[in-house]
Protein backbone atom coordinates (compact mmCIF):
# COMPACT_ATOMS: atom_id res chain seq x y z
CA UNK A 1 0.00 0.00 0.00
CA UNK A 2 2.71 2.10 0.64
CA UNK A 3 4.51 1.74 -2.57
CA UNK A 4 1.09 2.85 -4.39
CA UNK A 5 0.52 5.78 -1.93
CA UNK A 6 4.38 7.06 -0.82
CA UNK A 7 1.88 9.64 1.41
CA UNK A 8 -0.31 7.26 3.01
CA UNK A 9 1.93 7.06 6.50
CA UNK A 10 -0.04 4.23 7.61
CA UNK A 11 -2.30 1.71 6.68
CA UNK A 12 -4.93 -0.22 9.13
CA UNK A 13 -6.62 -3.16 7.88
CA UNK A 14 -9.43 -5.02 9.81
CA UNK A 15 -11.43 -8.61 9.96
CA UNK A 16 -14.26 -6.90 12.02
CA UNK A 17 -17.62 -8.93 11.22
CA UNK A 18 -19.27 -6.09 10.20
CA UNK A 19 -16.40 -4.87 7.31
CA UNK A 20 -16.37 -8.67 6.86
CA UNK A 21 -20.36 -8.64 5.89
CA UNK A 22 -20.50 -5.56 3.93
CA UNK A 23 -17.68 -6.75 1.98
CA UNK A 24 -19.14 -10.32 1.36
CA UNK A 25 -22.49 -8.09 0.21
CA UNK A 26 -22.87 -7.83 -3.93
CA UNK A 27 -23.54 -3.57 -3.47
CA UNK A 28 -20.94 -3.45 -1.15
CA UNK A 29 -21.14 0.32 1.01
CA UNK A 30 -24.40 1.54 0.45
CA UNK A 31 -24.88 5.44 0.81
CA UNK A 32 -27.81 5.02 3.69
CA UNK A 33 -25.68 7.34 6.18
CA UNK A 34 -23.47 10.23 7.07
CA UNK A 35 -20.57 7.75 7.75
CA UNK A 36 -21.02 5.93 4.25
CA UNK A 37 -21.26 9.54 2.02
CA UNK A 38 -18.67 10.76 3.57
CA UNK A 39 -16.23 7.41 2.56
CA UNK A 40 -17.73 6.88 -0.73
CA UNK A 41 -16.08 9.36 -2.89
CA UNK A 42 -12.84 7.83 -1.96
CA UNK A 43 -13.64 4.10 -1.82
CA UNK A 44 -12.38 1.67 -3.96
CA UNK A 45 -12.99 -2.18 -4.31
CA UNK A 46 -10.89 -5.52 -4.67
CA UNK A 47 -11.99 -8.90 -5.48
CA UNK A 48 -10.75 -11.63 -3.37
CA UNK A 49 -8.63 -13.72 -4.58
CA UNK A 50 -7.56 -16.34 -1.75
CA UNK A 51 -5.07 -15.59 0.81
CA UNK A 52 -3.02 -12.89 -0.17
CA UNK A 53 0.47 -14.53 -0.25
CA UNK A 54 1.15 -14.06 -3.97
CA UNK A 55 3.61 -11.12 -5.43
CA UNK A 56 1.48 -10.64 -8.52
CA UNK A 57 -2.02 -9.43 -6.30
CA UNK A 58 0.04 -6.48 -4.71
CA UNK A 59 -0.41 -4.52 -8.33
CA UNK A 60 -3.59 -5.10 -8.63
CA UNK A 61 -3.95 -3.88 -4.59
CA UNK A 62 -2.60 -1.05 -5.29
CA UNK A 63 -4.51 -0.28 -8.16
CA UNK A 64 -7.47 -0.78 -6.59
CA UNK A 65 -6.58 1.70 -4.11
CA UNK A 66 -5.12 4.21 -6.48
CA UNK A 67 -5.59 7.61 -4.74
CA UNK A 68 -8.63 6.78 -2.25
CA UNK A 69 -8.65 6.56 1.73
CA UNK A 70 -10.67 3.15 1.52
CA UNK A 71 -10.15 -0.11 0.26
CA UNK A 72 -13.24 -2.84 0.18
CA UNK A 73 -11.46 -6.44 -0.12
CA UNK A 74 -14.44 -8.08 -0.85
CA UNK A 75 -15.20 -11.20 1.13
CA UNK A 76 -12.40 -10.80 3.46
CA UNK A 77 -12.28 -7.15 5.44
CA UNK A 78 -11.51 -3.46 5.29
CA UNK A 79 -8.32 -1.29 4.81
CA UNK A 80 -7.87 2.40 5.29
CA UNK A 81 -5.07 4.64 5.15
CA UNK A 82 -4.03 8.01 6.21
CA UNK A 83 -1.01 10.93 5.95
CA UNK A 84 -0.81 9.54 9.77
CA UNK A 85 -1.52 6.77 12.26
CA UNK A 86 -4.10 9.72 13.68
CA UNK A 87 -5.25 10.01 10.06
CA UNK A 88 -5.44 6.40 9.27
CA UNK A 89 -7.37 5.41 12.68
CA UNK A 90 -10.10 8.17 12.12
CA UNK A 91 -10.64 6.68 8.44
CA UNK A 92 -10.96 3.18 9.55
CA UNK A 93 -12.90 4.04 12.50
CA UNK A 94 -15.44 6.12 10.24
CA UNK A 95 -15.27 3.12 7.96
CA UNK A 96 -16.08 0.73 10.35
CA UNK A 97 -18.78 2.80 11.47
CA UNK A 98 -20.55 2.76 8.25
CA UNK A 99 -20.32 -0.52 7.88
CA UNK A 100 -22.16 -1.31 11.72
CA UNK A 101 -25.02 0.97 10.40
CA UNK A 102 -25.36 -0.86 7.49
CA UNK A 103 -25.68 -3.97 8.82
CA UNK A 104 -27.74 -2.72 11.08
CA UNK A 105 -29.88 -0.70 9.03
CA UNK A 106 -30.57 -3.95 6.79
CA UNK A 107 -32.01 -5.95 9.94
CA UNK A 108 -34.50 -3.45 10.06
CA UNK A 109 -36.40 -3.53 7.00
CA UNK A 110 -36.46 -1.31 3.37
CA UNK A 111 -33.88 1.25 3.70
CA UNK A 112 -33.70 4.84 2.33
CA UNK A 113 -30.53 6.13 0.41
CA UNK A 114 -29.06 9.13 -0.44
CA UNK A 115 -30.25 10.69 -3.62
CA UNK A 116 -27.77 10.60 -6.68
CA UNK A 117 -27.60 14.81 -6.84
CA UNK A 118 -26.81 14.90 -2.75
CA UNK A 119 -23.94 11.73 -3.69
CA UNK A 120 -22.79 13.80 -6.79
CA UNK A 121 -21.58 16.96 -4.24
CA UNK A 122 -20.32 15.13 -1.75
CA UNK A 123 -17.36 14.31 -3.86
CA UNK A 124 -16.98 18.53 -3.24
CA UNK A 125 -18.57 19.21 0.24
CA UNK A 126 -15.57 16.16 1.72
CA UNK A 127 -12.95 18.02 -0.32
CA UNK A 128 -13.88 21.35 0.76
CA UNK A 129 -14.07 20.33 4.41
CA UNK A 130 -10.51 19.05 4.31
CA UNK A 131 -9.32 22.09 2.28
CA UNK A 132 -10.89 23.86 4.72
CA UNK A 133 -9.29 22.33 8.06
CA UNK A 134 -6.63 24.01 9.14
CA UNK A 135 -5.10 20.16 11.00
CA UNK A 136 -5.30 16.88 9.68
CA UNK A 137 -8.90 14.85 9.91
CA UNK A 138 -7.11 12.38 12.97
CA UNK A 139 -5.20 15.75 14.65
CA UNK A 140 -8.02 16.57 16.93
CA UNK A 141 -9.41 13.48 18.25
CA UNK A 142 -5.86 11.23 18.74
CA UNK A 143 -4.37 12.93 21.93
CA UNK A 144 -7.39 12.28 23.59
CA UNK A 145 -7.44 8.56 22.42
CA UNK A 146 -3.83 8.60 23.70
CA UNK A 147 -5.01 9.54 26.89
CA UNK A 148 -7.74 7.82 27.28
CA UNK A 149 -5.73 4.95 26.21
CA UNK A 150 -2.95 6.21 29.34
CA UNK A 151 -5.91 5.76 31.59
CA UNK A 152 -7.03 2.47 30.69
CA UNK A 153 -3.89 0.39 30.14
CA UNK A 154 -1.07 2.79 31.41
CA UNK A 155 2.10 1.48 29.85
CA UNK A 156 0.32 -0.08 26.58
CA UNK A 157 3.91 1.48 24.96
CA UNK A 158 6.51 -0.66 26.84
Amino acid sequence: MHAARPTAGCAIHTHTRAGVAVSAQRAGLLPISQQATLLLPSLGYHDYEGIAVHDDERARLQADLAMNDFLMLRNHGLRAVGRTIADAFMNMYLFESACQIQISAQAGGDLVQVTQPVLAGLADAVALMEASADQPRGALAWPALLRRLDRVNPGYDQ
